[in-house]
C-alpha cells in the first residue's frame, strides 16, 4: 500500500536508516576551509594550552636550573622542606648548609633548593 507509514521494526526501515546515515556522512564539506573547519577547534585549544601552560612550565624550569647553577658559598637558601640555611660548602651535587640558631650543619641535594632567601625572610630571622 503506498499511504502505509513504515515501521521502525520493518526491514526497509532499517535500510531507510542506515542510507541516510551513510548520506550524511559522505558529503562534501562545504564553506572556505573545506575539512579543516572541524580540526580548527581543536588546534586552536591546543595552542591555546601550549601558551597557557607549557611556555611558563619551560621559562620556570629554565630559571630554576640557572639558579641551582649559580649557588656559592654563603648564599642563603630556602630547601623544598622549608629549612632556611648558608650554603658553607659545595660538593657537586651535594651541599652543606648551616642552619640557625644553633649552627647545626645538614647536608642536602642541590636539588632540594626551592629558592634563594629574599630581603623579607631576611628581616623576620633577625
Amino acid at each position: 500500500m503506498p499511504g502505509r507509514r513504515k515501521m521502525p521494526g520493518s526491514p526497509q526501515f532499517g535500510q531507510n536508516v542506515i542510507f541516510s546515515f551513510y548520506l550524511q556522512t559522505t558529503a562534501t564539506p562545504s564553506g572556505p576551509l573545506g575539512s579543516l573547519g572541524g580540526l580548527l577547534p581543536i588546534l586552536l585549544i591546543f595552542g591555546i594550552f601550549y601558551f597557557l601552560l607549557f611556555m611558563p612550565m619551560q621559562k620556570q624550569r629554565k630559571q630554576q636550573k640557572a639558579m641551582l647553577a649559580g649557588l656559592q658559598n654563603g648564599t642563603e637558601v630556602v630547601t623544598s622542606g622549608g629549612i632556611i640555611g648558608t650554603i658553607v660548602a659545595i660538593d657537586e651535587d651535594k651541599l652543606v648548609l648551616r642552619v640557625k640558631p644553633d649552627n647545626v650543619k645538614i647536608q642536602v641535594t642541590r636539588g632540594s633548593v626551592a629558592s634563594l632567601v629574599s630581603g623579607e625572610i631576611k628581616k623576620a630571622q633577625s
